[in-house]
């Protein structure tokens, strides 16, 4: 999409926003979004924590994955996974906040990589991840062309 056609971030994060039932299902918070890139924060509840009393990385890769779209989708074109990979570093635990930070690093035609690094709030590194992407044609602004 070209420079000129391309509608403003803040439009289509608030679009994307709107529909995205399972992040503010969880709790999450759009923080910050711009081209390329995106911050999302989420408090681990009582609900988040496994057996061995730390969350469950499940949680952590939901919030990763969630500022990953943020920042793949900046162009307005629907993009989606292709793969993503985490590496957790360190437990998370009840009542922290964690902040995903999302950099699109790659994009090439339909193709892009997006890295994404998970912090407390005191900026302790809790995982490192990593999003293949791929635009799939469509735009979030206009629903009815959405695949």
């Amino acid at each position: 999409m070209s420079d000129e056609r391309r509608p403003p971030v803040e439009a289509v994060a608030k679009a994307m926003w709107a529909e995205d039932r399972a992040s503010r299902g969880l709790g999450m918070e759009l923080l910050e979004v711009g081209e390329g890139r995106a911050k999302l924060a989420m408090r681990i509840g009582e609900t988040m924590v496994n057996g061995h009393g730390i969350a469950h990385g499940g949680f952590i890769f939901a919030l990763a994955d969630s500022a990953f779209a943020f920042a793949c989708n900046w162009t307005g074109e629907v993009t989606v996974a292709a793969h993503c990979q985490i590496t957790y570093l360190r437990p998370a635990r009840l009542g922290q906040r964690l902040v995903a930070e999302a950099v699109e690093t790659f994009r090439e035609g339909r193709n892009g990589i997006t890295d994404v690094r998970v912090r407390t709030e005191e900026g302790e590194t809790i995982a490192m991840f990593r999003g293949h992407s791929r635009t799939i044609g469509g735009s979030i602004l206009q629903a009815e062309t959405r695949p």
